[in-house]
């Protein structure tokens, strides 16, 4: 049981959602310290590898002042066995409405993935307007954003994909989004060779970005 509370928004935890994929389950947990020792308590964990719903279990079990969410969700199975592992939140990178439907059902906050207006619509039709813009920089970055902001207002966004250190700031100071989702604070070469010391400095970097008018970042 996690010793934080299930928050009312996905978006206002942290200004980065750090992105791993775990290939090796002994670096789970020592992953996860470092980022909450650097002042980041949320991570996303990619369902890419045999390792991630273990992954996951482990760091719910052992870590409990981190959410974790469990990313790439791409059927309404991954979803149920996410819940079932302890899994915190869920992240989908596109949106149908059989997946829509797990992820409400699951009872867990979820950030589902939009790259056009009709997904977006889709989403708000079921009173969402929290949503992760994938692939954001392929999809348009920020002018996409920007055009979107106009005739969706509602709707806040955790951009994710082809996002570096050198382009988060630019992101994060749009209106409409409230955090974004990168893999660069916790790089495969640091989590390959047990570098947490420099995981922890990546993640004091950006947990220190301030926020928003109360609903993202800058």
């Amino acid at each position: 049981m996690t010793s934080i509370s299930r928050p009312s928004s996905l978006l206002n935890i942290a200004p980065v959602i750090p992105v791993v994929v775990v290939h090796d389950i002994r670096t789970a947990v020592p992953l996860a310290r470092a980022l909450v020792a650097g002042g980041l308590n949320i991570l996303e964990v990619t369902l890419r590898t045999d390792a991630a719903f273990q992954a996951i279990k482990l760091v719910t079990t052992e870590v409990p002042d981190i959410l974790v969410g469990a990313g790439t969700i791409t059927s309404s199975d991954q979803a149920r066995k996410s819940v079932d592992v302890g899994a915190h939140f869920l992240v989908s990178p596109g949106c149908t409405d059989q997946l829509l439907d797990a992820m409400e059902d699951s009872g867990l906050p979820y950030l589902p993935g939009v790259a056009t207006i009709s997904e977006m619509l889709k989403v708000l039709d079921r009173k969402k307007a929290e949503m992760k813009f994938f692939p954001a920089e392929a999809a348009g970055g920020i002018p996409y954003l920007r055009a979107v902001a106009g005739p969706l207002p509602k709707i806040q966004f955790c951009p994710t994909g082809g996002i570096t250190a050198a382009t988060v700031e630019a992101y994060l100071g749009e209106p409409n989004v409230g955090c974004v989702g990168g893999s660069w604070v916790t790089p495969s070469d640091a989590i390959r060779d047990g570098d947490w010391t420099r995981i922890t400095q990546l993640a004091r970097g950006v947990a220190s970005w301030p926020k928003r008018n109360g609903m993202g970042h800058r």
